[in-house]
């Protein structure tokens, strides 16, 4: 009896394959606020969307697809790109989304800073303030890599846009499209 239940649960263990990030990598860990974090995948092999982040058809405007790249110069990300950022000193990680949706969940080591104020805090990003709006140039104007909350929102595009009229190298900016529905989609740790 005692053999039969653990062969069962071998069996059952069988079905549950570890699920990294790379076939070499498992979990990266980021600095937050709080200290530092942890990103890997959900390890539940039958783990499902479930809730908004499952939504697929929403009226267009306001929720058009965007393109793959929202201006000139900018350089579109997939989630490997963004993690290395994310470990990276001389980058930072905005989240251009509304407060609410960031308060719902973001990606560990992100930085808020919604895309209606990208444009005025452009010193937070290494940049000089001038009469006529920034200065952003030199080693100390970090790279920056904006995301929101899907390929159809329009808030990190809008924000970068903005970036740039202020003076924001657009060849500093990278644009993560897939933002937080591809990110949860690939069951990647979200903060609470």
């Amino acid at each position: 009896m005692r053999l039969a239940i653990i062969m069962s649960l071998m069996a059952g263990a069988a079905f549950a394959e570890p699920v990294g990030i790379t076939p070499d990598t498992m979990a990266i860990t980021v600095e937050t606020p709080s200290g530092p974090m942890e990103i890997s995948r959900i390890q539940d092999n039958a783990n499902e969307l479930s809730g908004t982040w499952a939504q697929t058809s929403r009226p267009c405007p306001n929720f058009c697809i965007q393109p793959m790249n929202p201006a000139p110069g900018v350089t579109t990300i997939g989630e490997l790109e963004l993690m290395a950022m994310l470990q990276d000193p001389n980058a930072m990680v905005l989240d251009s989304r509304v407060k609410p949706d960031f308060d719902g969940g973001a990606i560990p080591g992100a930085v808020h800073m919604p895309y209606t104020e990208a444009a005025d805090r452009l010193g937070e990003l290494g940049c000089e303030p001038d009469f006529e709006g920034f200065i952003c140039e030199g080693d100390q104007v970090k790279t920056v890599a904006l995301y929101c909350n899907g390929p159809w929102c329009g808030q990190s595009p809008t924000a970068a846009r903005r970036m740039i009229e202020a003076g924001f190298p657009a060849e500093k900016i990278f644009y993560y499209r897939g933002g937080m529905q591809v990110w949860r989609m690939l069951g990647l740790t979200v903060t609470e």
